[in-house]
């Protein structure tokens, strides 16, 4: 134990010597979610749209101002034809084109039926979905009511329709910083256990320290303890000072027990130490320690959920993420942190961590060699 303790000095001495080492552990967290929760974000709070009304009828002036009794949408152009609108949208001048096309009250009167065009700036796929959801709905809302005031009847609704009522439990505000921060903080974690470990081992290898601690009387066991745990302590760290970045920037709740999530996090770091200490074994200089960990790091980050829900991927895609680690620990992070699950909820979460940090770890330890 002494000697755990004594490797201990020496490595938080080691990093806290290192002017790059601080920077990474106060900077990087706070940058993280000042930064990449607002680029990650996206919030529809003004859509820029052109009309080309070319009916100029009593029904196309009735649909332009259900569109413009929407906050969010601003009708200040209108142009007589809709080249003039492309070349609007080409130059990101407009995010949508409303295309009345001429004779549509006529054609609503005399057939029934009428066409109208919507055309969106596709550049922000995000962007793109929303204003096309939105705008469909007013659309169809304004046909619906349509119908119901020329057929004579107070509202259109089909024999035997069945309404769905929504109702979100756990973001009922719909804040997209609330379900960011806690897959950032996630990201934040990973990166600190997995990266800097890595880089830490393979930095002895550079300056020629390593074969001096390798020809000492240290076990391998008390040497990669050594190794590992500055590392999780200072993943933990961030991990709470990411919290209270964002309960102070985005007011983020936490519902769940914080000695849980706690736990969770202490699991999950040893999975990813173990897999930076294993490619540090592999590894011979820094610049093939963050190639490698950039390789995994990007798996991990798109398959995790962070972006694209995993139940949407193709069902090869999720059961390769069964042995993704990030998979677990983001639902982890956004039950506990969100819906305040509780250690029994996420029962099979832990239990894979666990397996899964098993595993890596004794890759980490069988491949390191250690000379005596």
């Amino acid at each position: 134990m002494k000697t755990i303790r004594y490797i201990l000095q020496k490595e938080f001495r080691q990093i806290f010597r290192n002017k790059t080492m601080l920077p990474m552990i106060f900077g990087v967290p706070l940058l993280q979610m000042l930064v990449l929760v607002f680029a990650a974000t996206f919030d529809m709070k003004k859509i820029d749209m052109v009309v080309v009304d070319k009916d100029l009828s009593e029904t196309s002036r009735e649909m332009i101002a259900k569109f413009d009794a929407i906050p969010f949408y601003n009708l200040e152009f209108a142009v007589p034809d809709e080249t003039i609108g492309e070349e609007m949208l080409f130059s990101d001048e407009a995010d949508a084109i409303l295309v009345i096309p001429p004779n549509m009250e006529r054609n609503l009167i005399r057939d029934d039926k009428a066409q109208v065009q919507l055309l969106v700036n596709a550049i922000d796929g995000n962007s793109a979905q929303l204003i096309y959801s939105y705008s469909s709905r007013i659309i169809g809302n304004f046909n619906k009511n349509m119908i119901a005031e020329w057929k004579g009847i107070p509202e259109f609704s089909p024999p035997g329709e069945v309404k769905i009522s929504e109702s979100y439990w756990y973001n009922t505000e719909l804040d997209y910083h609330w379900f960011m921060a806690p897959g950032i903080l996630a990201v934040l974690v990973t990166v600190i256990g997995m990266f800097m470990s890595g880089m830490n081992l393979v930095r002895e290898k550079e300056i020629g320290t390593i074969e001096q601690l390798n020809v000492t009387p240290v076990k391998k066991y008390q040497f990669i303890i050594g190794k590992l745990v500055p590392f999780w302590l200072i993943a933990l760290f961030d991990l709470a000072f990411g919290l209270l970045v964002a309960w102070l920037v985005f007011d983020l709740p936490v519902v769940g027990n914080l000695l849980v999530l706690f736990a969770f996090a202490s699991v999950f770091l040893l999975g990813a130490l173990g897999l930076g200490l294993f490619i540090s074994t592999v590894s011979d200089t820094q610049q093939q320690v963050m190639f490698i960990s950039f390789f995994f790091m990007m798996i991990f980050i798109m398959m995790g959920g962070i972006f694209t829900p995993v139940e949407s991927m193709p069902h090869w895609a999720q059961t390769i993420d069964r042995a993704n680690p990030m998979y677990y620990f983001m639902k982890i992070m956004r039950n506990v942190v969100l819906k305040g699950s509780g250690f029994i909820d996420l029962l099979e979460e832990f239990l894979s961590l666990l397996l899964l940090g098993v595993i890596f770890l004794s890759l980490a330890i069988w491949r390191y060699r250690k000379t005596t």
